[in-house]
Order: C-alpha cells, then sequence, then structure tokens
C-alpha cells in the first residue's frame, strides 16, 4: 500500500492506494473507500544499448588540387555615360534591355538596400548600350550597373 497526501485547490487529501488485482485498485481517499478499475502499466521504454564505435575509415589519398581558374576579366565598359550605384545593395529588377531608348529620369533598374527600394534613373536621354548586372546580383557603391550612349 502506498499513501499519498494531495493539496487540491487548499484543501487537503490523505490517500492510500492499494492493488487488489490486476485492474482492481482500491483507493482511499479521507477515509472513504472506492474500487477503481485501472489498466496494466504500460511496459518500460528499453534502454537504448550505446552502439559499438566502428573502426575508424582508412584515410583516402589526397587529391591532386585542381588548378585554380583564371578569374575571367570584366567586360570593358561601352563608350558612353556610365550609371553607376550609389550605394551597396541588390539589384531587384531591371527595366530596361540594350538598345532601348530612354529619356531623362526613366527609372532602369530598382535597387534594394538596407530593406528600402531605390529607383536608379537615366540622368540624360540616351540609348541602352550596355546592361553591366542582372535581377538578385549584388552591387557595391560605383560599380558600373548601365552604359547610356
Amino acid at each position: 500500500m502506498k499513501e499519498f497526501t494531495f493539496k487540491i485547490n487548499g484543501a487537503e487529501y490523505k490517500c492510500a492506494v492499494e492493488e487488489v488485482e490486476a485492474g482492481l485498485t482500491n483507493v482511499t481517499v479521507n477515509g472513504k473507500t472506492y474500487q477503481v478499475e485501472t489498466e496494466a502499466p504500460a511496459a518500460p521504454a528499453p534502454k537504448p544499448v550505446a552502439p559499438k564505435p566502428a573502426a575508424a575509415p582508412a584515410p583516402k589519398p589526397a587529391a591532386a588540387p585542381a588548378p585554380k581558374a583564371e578569374p575571367k576579366p570584366a567586360a570593358a565598359p561601352a563608350a558612353g555615360v556610365q550609371v553607376k550605384s550609389p550605394l551597396p545593395g541588390s539589384v531587384i529588377k531591371v527595366l530596361v534591355t540594350e538598345g532601348q531608348a530612354v529619356k531623362r529620369g526613366d527609372t532602369l533598374l530598382t535597387l534594394e538596400s538596407m530593406k528600402m527600394e531605390n529607383a536608379i534613373m537615366a540622368e540624360q536621354d540616351g540609348t541602352v548600350k550596355q546592361i553591366a548586372v542582372s535581377a538578385g546580383q549584388n552591387v557595391m557603391q560605383d560599380d558600373l550597373l548601365v552604359v547610356l550612349g
């Protein structure tokens, strides 16, 4: 028999629990006995057994280092007026195509910097000679964006 004291909503209850047979238990609460049906306790979970450490694999022979690729030289900007990034950020969308005629104040592309969108506009009338960036590309301040002719 196990005895317990419970405090429920400030009231104290003295309880005794005694198993009579499998599935039936006598529970005495403050001197009054109740016969309760109980479920069989769940079997305890088996304790995990630590796996034995596997033998370390034999080291593989080192592969010969791949020859370093020479960096591609940046494409030389086309002759004309260079529109450069006023601040570091990420190109959200390019709104013009090469060969397209633009007027002063037309939006060439949208640049996101510090969670703000910035419209990069043409500073003069002209034709788009070269687009040096693409959507999703990160740029730094003074990086070439577009060349107008």
